[in-house]
């Protein structure tokens, strides 16, 4: 490709909406296990859990948190395999959080379907809706869908550029190394007003992540969970530098995103009492090191309202000011009613006070999470939103134009496919 590094910044420059100063955004995340409780031996059906989930969602934002996020598995002992139907029937019974995925597969998931689902969803609930990309967790899942595991980043730097493509041009032509190529390609429903959600890229350890989501100027996602606060501190670091280095802004208005497992109680030595057996048999903490290194060293916070205040407070000086910061409470077999009762401890007792206490210490530049409103206003200012019309052609592109009425070139942005 003949495209200079200068009009590669640029052209990318023009498809991410100017950050925008705001506030710092909580939430809520399940990864949607389905475990044992230690305590009581019991174990819940996928059917309770899945109802249970959908209850501590609404409870989130009748909580006072600004998102709910769930993951997505194909295997047992999870329950979310299809996000975006879940989040939909959240959104028919919520008016104001944001909903989201603490993960969406972009390794295993064709984009085509992944760009097609999350627009009717976004239609479905009205522009709450932004999407967390990853490569997920479960190795088997890739022979599953056809994959080979030992292709997972190129496939998941592949993937992104393709939906990339799709949600920003009417009519996709395109060949790649993983999936069929494809000529005259309409991605249908177009975005609500024809403005992607927006996105995150979520990482544990991936450096290339970090560049993709700043070449783009996503968001980047660092999931802290399991890890040493160190390790995040230098993947956010470089997304914040190459973010600037792809002409998106200053370091500061890199969107970044945290997070967290979280138990509370309303005071410390009761916290860790109640919490220890699930620490202790949990699939993911057991046989390594003790709660008590955990929690010191990782950001697992265990501990009481104030003690978790100051260890978010204390995140905001290793990684500046960011945008998100996400809340894992229902992971390991804790119990539906103790789960609620966290969420609704941290929407009395915590909420308020960070909000308060990052209020001000927060730079009044500091950049929040993009909106569906702030990104049409980035793109049509005081103008009206397009509403795509599709012409009579039933969606044979390969010989035309757009399928659209209202078609216009100056709308749709040519990328470089430096990730293919």
């Amino acid at each position: 490709m003949a495209e200079s590094m200068e009009a590669i910044i640029e052209a990318n420059a023009r498809a991410t909406p100017p950050a925008r100063p705001g506030p710092m955004e909580f939430g809520v995340m399940s990864v949607s296990d389905v475990t044992k409780d230690p305590v009581t031996g019991q174990v819940p059906s996928e059917a309770a859990r899945l109802k249970d989930t959908m209850r501590q969602a609404i409870g989130a934002e009748q909580a006072g948190f600004d998102v709910f996020a769930i993951g997505e598995h194909h295997n047992p002992p999870f329950w979310s395999s299809s996000p975006t139907t879940f989040l939909a029937a959240v959104a028919a019974q919520t008016e104001r959080i944001t909903l989201s995925t603490s993960t969406t597969l972009i390794t295993t998931n064709d984009p085509v379907n992944l760009a097609e689902q999350y627009a009717v969803l976004q239609h479905v609930a009205d522009g709450r809706v932004d999407v967390m990309l990853g490569r997920g967790n479960t190795a088997p899942v890739y022979p599953w869908f056809g994959k080979d595991i030992r292709q997972g980043l190129a496939l998941a730097l592949e993937n992104y550029n393709l939906l990339h493509r799709l949600w920003h041009e009417d009519v996709v032509d395109w060949s790649g190394q993983f999936r069929t190529a494809l000529q005259g390609f309409t991605s249908i429903p177009r975005p609500l007003d024809d403005v992607p959600p927006f996105v995150w890229h979520g990482s544990i350890r991936t450096p290339e992540i970090a560049e993709q989501a700043a070449y783009y100027g996503n968001g980047f996602f660092a999931n802290g969970i399991f890890w040493p606060v160190d390790h995040f501190r230098r993947l956010v670091a470089l997304y914040r530098s190459r973010f600037v280095h792809w002409g998106h802004g200053t370091a500061a208005q890199a969107v970044v995103g945290l997070g967290a497992q979280v138990f509370i109680d309303r005071r410390s030595q009761d916290a860790l009492e109640t919490f220890r057996p699930y620490f202790d048999h949990s699939p993911v903490y057991r046989g390594g090191p003790s709660l008590e290194t955990m929690v010191e060293q990782t950001p697992l916070m265990v501990g009481s309202p104030q003690q978790v205040v100051d260890r978010v407070l204390a995140q905001h000086e290793v990684y500046g000011d960011y945008a998100r910061q996400m809340f894992l409470v229902d992971h390991g077999g804790l119990p539906a009613e103790l789960v609620q009762r966290q969420i609704d401890m941290l929407g009395e007792y915590v909420l308020p006070e960070l909000r308060k206490e990052i209020a001000a210490v927060r730079d009044p530049g500091a950049v929040a999470t993009p909106s569906h409103a702030d990104m049409m206003l980035a793109k049509y200012g005081d103008g009206p939103a397009r509403q795509p019309k599709p012409k009579e052609n039933r969606g044979d592109n390969v010989t035309g134009t757009s399928p659209y009425t209202d078609s216009d070139p100056d709308q749709r942005v040519e990328l470089p496919r430096i990730f293919e």
